[in-house]
């Protein structure tokens, strides 16, 4: 298996677990607010006199808003953000505005490109170091949430593992961009992006 192609399984991989986690986030919030609806509509029956017991019932039966629904929310879409970055990443994905650029000769336009996918190479270096340290001070403090109680470190170790992978992408990328650079070659496509 070639490093490209390992690089693309990974990253394929990365996108599908984010895809898992996000479709789990979005029915989560679906039945969240759906029972955040319907626990208004049990309690304007009763406080209007119409079917009340049928109203309690509902309410008795635990309909409502999913406890610590936001604090899943809020752990999973950070590993989502960063389990989608290295199939972007590698693919030339992000969004570009290349109004000036386009004008400029093919060498200079792989030169931009070359520099950009290095700074966000280092970027995510530094991002994956802050999380690793963010996630050590959690663990140290015992920090957990509010309403699940679940040790906020775990969020964190989520988080860490899809920017880890995300910082090996796009540093095999910002290698390869140089190579192509210096070589003339083109081995990952230069065409490419949301523009």
């Amino acid at each position: 298996m070639t490093m490209k192609k390992a690089m693309m399984t990974l990253a394929r991989i990365a996108a599908i677990l984010g895809g898992i986690v996000l479709t789990f986030l979005i029915l989560l919030t679906c039945v969240s607010v759906i029972g955040r609806g319907l626990n208004t509509f049990m309690h304007a029956l009763i406080d209007a006199g119409l079917m009340g017991g049928l109203a309690q019932s509902v309410l008795d039966a635990g309909v409502g808003p999913v406890l610590g629904d936001f604090e899943l929310v809020e752990a999973g879409i950070a590993f989502c953000i960063f389990a989608f970055l290295p199939l972007t990443q590698i693919t030339g994905g992000h969004a570009t505005v290349d109004i000036l650029t386009s004008q400029f000769p093919l060498k200079v336009t792989r030169g931009l490109a070359t520099l950009w996918e290095t700074v966000f190479a280092v970027v995510l270096i530094v991002i994956a170091w802050k999380l690793y340290e963010g996630m050590a001070g959690k663990m140290r403090y015992n920090e957990t949430t509010m309403l699940l109680q679940f040790p906020v470190w775990w969020a964190y170790a989520a988080s860490l593992s899809m920017a880890a992978v995300a910082a090996v992408v796009a540093v095999y990328v910002a290698v390869m961009r140089v190579i192509e650079l210096v070589s003339g070659r083109d081995i990952l496509g230069f065409e490419g992006g949301a523009h």
